[in-house]
């Protein structure tokens, strides 16, 4: 890995083509799903504000009394910027229910979204120039994440924080309009704070990364306009992100000659409030019960398939408290052969976790790696009390080609989650970014997330 002076330019490479992009420039699909992502991203960020990680890191960075000039989503406060991005990061990260990209194996939209918005409020930014930063934005976090695929993700660092904070980096030097040179060196400023552990998934410090990540973008790009330095090279220099953090260096996928849309258009939404690593086993464990009428008590095996990169992702065995059954391939497994709502996120409670028939499915369950299985792709197999097999596969990483009825499934999870939150106000806001764009800036849409009913 100690071949610095034999390794393309990634760094300059990925900043240059990112401080180009205009709005004109974005294929529809993009914009759609970009509008989908953005969606998503209140939808999730709102219920998310009252979690408990959220609202003690609200209490201590309040109390510095920052200059107000960012709206915290669904809470009634505003702060600074650079608050803004990190509480909002976490909130938006909080009820693990936001959306996925397998090139980074995490979390796109939660790590560049906030701190773009926080900062689109601050300037007075349109809902253009946001559309086209996080476009930008999304191929360059996406890029990166090809870049050191998979053993960065497999070593222990979450990439939602890691890669996240430099694509947080370059939406936010995009709308600061940053040329090629200053931009690569935010990308360094990001790349040396950039840090995050999967060994804290089941804790607050998972939602607790994005922020970081929305943070530690936001003050990089600000810190590079004053002048600030760091290397242009972070990326694949000699003890630079890719040489300490993976085993594995990728410049052809970094590199790749595609269009904008090429990697925004495999975003996956999530439709159960859990890791979405458990996703093609949920949705395999329904097809079971939902097409053989499957009743739990006539279940006396489980048998769960799934790729290894699982095993130290979401296989907390005995779960104890809600937040992690958001991580147990068994228990998710477990309600959905016993029927229960895997999307409501009042449904991960502590209580959940000790039901007798939840435990019974999930202490019967076994778990088999297989590494010819992709990332997301699962299959369960069902033995019951009359001898019968019933097995499905499901292969949660494919993601959906039909904009519309994806947009429809959006339109309804954002509706479940959002009304309780903000009520009427929640129709208004829906309209609003299902139309994000134009030259309107972002201050009206952030006005109707406030929290309460008011």
């Amino acid at each position: 890995m100690s071949g610095e002076l034999s390794r393309p330019p990634v760094t300059r490479w990925l900043a240059e083509r990112a401080c180009t992009i205009r709005r004109e420039d974005l294929p529809d699909t993009a914009v759609t799903i970009a509008r989908q992502c953005i969606l998503d991203w209140f939808a999730v960020t709102l219920p998310g504000a009252s979690e408990p990680a959220v609202t003690l890191l609200a209490d201590e960075l309040l109390s510095d009394g920052a200059r107000p000039t960012a709206t915290l989503v669904g809470l009634q406060d505003r702060t600074s910027a650079a608050n803004a991005a990190l509480i909002n990061g976490t909130a938006s990260h909080a009820i693990d229910f936001d959306d996925v990209n397998m090139a980074i194996l995490g979390h796109p939209t939660v790590a560049i979204l906030p701190g773009l918005l926080a900062l689109a409020e601050e300037i007075s930014a349109s809902q253009d120039e946001v559309l086209a930063a996080f476009v930008a934005g999304y191929d360059v976090v996406c890029r990166t994440g090809a870049l050191m695929s998979p053993g960065h993700y497999h070593h222990g660092f979450h990439a939602t924080a890691t890669v996240g904070s430099i694509g947080a980096a370059a939406v936010c030097a995009r709308l600061l309009k940053l040329d090629a040179e200053t931009t690569a060196t935010a990308y360094g400023i990001a790349a040396t704070m950039a840090s995050g552990l999967k060994s804290m998934f089941g804790t607050m410090c998972k939602p607790l990364h994005a922020g970081r990540a929305a943070q530690n973008g936001l003050q990089a790009a600000r810190l590079a306009k004053r002048g600030f330095t760091s290397r242009q090279d972070a990326l694949e220099c000699a003890q630079g992100m890719a040489a300490t953090q993976s085993i594995d260096f990728n410049p052809e996928e970094a590199m790749k000659d595609a269009p904008l849309d090429h990697h925004i258009v495999n975003n996956l939404f999530k439709y159960h409030a859990s890791c979405y690593l458990t996703h093609g086993a949920i949705e395999a464990g329904k097809a079971v019960r939902e097409r053989h009428a499957v009743s739990s008590n006539a279940i006396q095996a489980v048998e769960i398939r799934v790729p290894p990169v699982t095993d130290r992702v979401c296989n907390i065995a005995a779960p104890r408290t809600g937040l992690e059954a958001k991580f147990s391939l068994r228990l998710t497994v477990a309600m959905a052969l016993a029927g229960r709502d895997t999307s409501g996120i009042a449904t991960y409670t502590d209580a959940l976790t000790q039901e007798p028939e939840l435990v019974r499915l999930r202490d019967m369950a076994t778990i088999s790696f297989d590494e010819a299985l992709p990332e997301a792709k699962a299959e369960i197999v069902v033995r019951m009390a009359d001898g019968a097999r019933l097995s499905s596969i499901h292969d949660a990483g494919v993601a959906d080609t039909d904009l519309v009825r994806q947009g429809l499934k959006l339109a309804a999870k954002f509706d479940a989650l959002v009304v309780p939150v903000i009520g009427g106000r929640a129709t208004a806001l829906r309209a609003r970014l299902t139309d994000f764009g134009g030259e309107e800036a972002v201050g009206g849409i952030m006005a109707l997330a406030w929290g309460g009913m008011r």
